[in-house]
């Protein structure tokens, strides 16, 4: 009797299990094997980038994933440009904005691996020149705080000092004129030109630019063979995505930019915290590296631990109810009540990009986009291959496993006809007041050594300025009463001019940088 037991148990686990593995199959609609599976999840995404894509009308992407090590779907999707007919490749090269900073931590990474550098070193020990405007901030930052969005510094200041037309040197000249708005390593505010100081470290001890480093140290490591970075290799690239703007005006917009347009300046001088160029096929190998901590093909081919250590984390970003999210050396990490995430975003003038791996589920991905739609898309397309990935019903959206783009999309569109609405109803009640007479405002414009002097020009009835190291001429319009804009590299900017009590005569003017740099740099004097 008890052998017959015995027999009659393993009879009904052998009959539970094939019954759990036939519901499996019949909730993700493959065969309970591995290969099988994979199929399945690749179908979904398939599917649901599509989806994606057509919802958010977008323009064109590409997408590349590996799972347990191997690149399971690799596929584009769309056009290089709006109206053309040209189909994206997983070999286009799109810009990939910010995940570029990760690019700038790994060769950090890789020369403190040997021994170049310490993350403890104090910047100032390694460049006498370095300025910030705190003196105690100046003596005691550290290289391990460049790169983690805790300078003191308002989050983006700086961002659109290059469009003017100013390179890295004057750049980081400036960090010394920035006033902070909280206490050093106090909170997390994101920012992109103290990169420029850690493109001057790994330039000081190496004895070559930032981009021959990252091509020697990773490009080349990791076999990224159609990377590249900075405006001007973008421009000559020939298997290239356009950029579009996207935005929402009575519908979705989303327009082709070319020439001045596209930023390419302002690509160069941000470099080290958003200047490489990339595809899919290229990037799918670099979230590999990271999620093995620096092994490409089985192969280690930078030290483990140095890797590693960029994905640490250092500061708070967020946090709800079931999730934190934390920053580490260019890397958010996000712990949810599931698994843990890390993940990098990107956005150019006229791109977006997003890099990620899921370490205990050996899952890497990497989505660009050449369209600014924000990265509800990106994230929507991520969210649902991880919860494929773990388990969820294929072909099917549940309470748990939801439609992350609809959801996301339907907020979306709310917020921007609402934002739409309340900006034309301020429009309307603005005061229109008339400019001044156009001959009050030309002349010469004087600062000092580090900004140049300035010109404002008169030809037929149309303004002009030139400003900026690099002496961009650009057309001055009038906005409103003293205001007037002009576009420079892609980006709008605000000038006042400043008149003498009597109004009769122009005394100077200021430009908006658009996050109150102004304040700290002051305008410039009529002579």
């Amino acid at each position: 009797m008890r052998k017959q037991g015995i027999l009659h148990f393993f009879a009904f686990v052998a009959i539970a299990l094939v019954a759990c593995n036939n519901l499996f199959a019949q909730e993700n609609n493959c065969c309970p094997d591995d290969k099988c599976c994979k199929e399945a999840i690749v179908k979904d995404i398939d599917s649901y980038i599509q989806k994606v894509k057509d919802e958010w009308q977008l323009t064109g992407l590409a997408a590349s994933f590996a799972l347990d090590g191997d690149v399971i779907y690799s596929k584009a999707f769309g056009v290089k440009e709006k109206g053309g007919n040209e189909p994206i490749d997983v070999n286009t090269v799109f810009q990939i904005g910010s995940v570029s900073k990760s690019f700038t931590a790994t060769v950090m990474a890789s020369l403190v691996a040997e021994g170049k550098v310490k993350w403890e070193d104090t910047v100032a020990n390694i460049l006498p020149d370095f300025r910030m405007y705190d003196p105690w901030v100046t003596k005691n930052m550290q290289v391990k705080d460049i790169m983690t969005h805790r300078s003191g510094l308002r989050g983006q200041a700086g961002t659109y000092i290059p469009n003017v037309g100013y390179d890295r040197d004057d750049v980081y000249k400036m960090l010394g004129l920035l006033k902070p708005v909280y206490s050093f390593r106090g909170d997390y505010q994101y920012n992109n030109i103290t990169f420029i100081i850690a493109e001057k470290i790994i330039e000081k001890v190496t004895g070559k630019s930032w981009e021959e480093n990252v091509r020697e140290r990773v490009f080349g490591p990791v076999g990224m063979t159609l990377s590249s970075m900075n405006g001007e290799d973008f421009k000559v690239q020939k298997n290239v995505a356009v950029p579009h703007e996207y935005f929402y005006k009575d519908s979705i917009n989303v327009n082709a930019l070319h020439g001045d347009d596209q930023a390419l300046w302002w690509l160069t001088v941000v470099g080290p915290a958003g200047s490489v160029n990339s595809t899919v096929t290229d990037m799918i190998k670099y979230a590999e590296f990271h999620r093995t901590n620096g092994k490409v093909d089985g192969k280690q081919v930078m030290d483990s631990k140095a890797v590693a250590y960029l994905h640490k984390g250092h500061n708070i970003t967020s946090q709800t109810g079931n999730k934190t999210t934390l920053y580490g050396n260019c890397w958010f990490i996000e712990q949810n009540n599931k698994y843990r995430l890390y993940f990098h975003t990107g956005t150019t003038w006229g791109f977006t990009a997003l890099c990620f791996f899921v370490p205990e589920i050996e899952l890497s991905g990497v989505i660009l986009v050449n369209c600014e739609a924000g990265a509800s898309p990106r994230y929507a397309i991520m969210r649902r291959l991880i919860d494929l990935v773990m388990g969820a019903p294929a072909g099917q959206f549940t309470e748990e496993f939801k439609d992350y783009s609809k959801e996301s999309f339907e907020e979306w569109l709310a917020d921007e006809k609402r934002s739409q609405a309340k900006a034309e109803e301020a429009a309307a009640k603005e005061e229109k007041i008339e400019a001044p007479k156009s001959k009050l405002l030309v002349g010469e414009y004087v600062k000092d050594e580090l900004f140049g002097n300035a010109r404002i020009s008169l030809e037929g009835d149309q303004l002009y300025i030139e400003i900026g190291k690099k002496g961009f001429k650009n057309k001055l319009n009038h906005k409103n009463g003293n205001t007037f804009t002009f576009w420079s590299d892609g980006h709008e900017f605000p000038l006042n001019f400043f008149m003498d009590d009597k109004g009769k005569k122009v005394t100077g003017f200021e430009v908006e940088f658009n996050y109150n740099e102004e304040d700290s740099f002051g305008g410039w004097t009529k002579k």
